[in-house]
């Protein structure tokens, strides 16, 4: 029995002393983007995003707790599919992209729950403000290898206040209410990728 207990222990301290076998992936731009969703007039949704998200994330599937993700979306490449829309998005109104050209999330802590999920709590910095968010996400997907080196998916979403962040353009209506929502339905859907192993 002592020796069961001996031999437990020591496999339990050289599996924490093992070195993490994580892998690096860069977040593909041209496969990744922020979505994002507001209420208007408090009749319909209006949804946009930003098409330019790049970052990398540190993943070990046999240790996702130990997940580690640093983005960075550009605010200029904001995308309601309306041009003035866009451009008013940009003014100190709302983003300041002049000012704050980027948004960044980096993360704190990561538990995983089960084999495709996992809550991400991070630090999003918008529009000046840094404040603490907890991604819901999908994934990582299984790893699918190319010529170029390995992939994998995740997706996301989460919810901000934007008056947190220190947006707070609105305008009345006549019956009222205001012309926009204070929350934020915010979704990602990136692909990330490793460097092809070296020969």
């Amino acid at each position: 029995m002592i020796r069961l207990a001996t031999a437990l222990s020591f496999a339990a301290l050289v599996s924490t002393a093992l070195p993490s076998l994580a892998e690096t992936y860069t977040i593909d731009p041209q496969h990744s983007q922020a979505g994002f969703s507001i209420r208007h007039m408090m009749l319909s949704n209006v949804r946009g995003a930003f098409s330019k998200v790049s970052g990398t994330v540190q993943y070990d599937p046999a240790k996702p707790g130990d997940t580690k993700v640093n983005a960075t979306i550009d605010m200029n490449s904001v995308d309601t599919h309306d041009a003035d829309r866009d451009k008013h998005l940009k003014t100190p109104d709302f983003f300041d992209t002049a000012k704050y050209p980027t948004m960044t999330f980096k993360s704190t802590k990561v538990v995983a729950r089960g084999k495709s999920h996992m809550t991400v709590n991070g630090d999003l910095t918008l529009h000046g403000v840094t404040k603490p968010v907890v991604l819901e996400v999908d994934g990582p997907t299984a790893e699918l290898k190319d010529p170029k080196g390995a992939r994998r998916g995740a997706s996301a979403t989460t919810k901000i206040h934007r008056k947190d962040f220190g947006i707070t353009y609105n305008k009345q209506l006549d019956n009222g209410g205001v012309a926009l929502g204070e929350d934020v339905d915010v979704t990602l859907d990136v692909e990330m990728k490793a460097a092809p192993a070296s020969k």
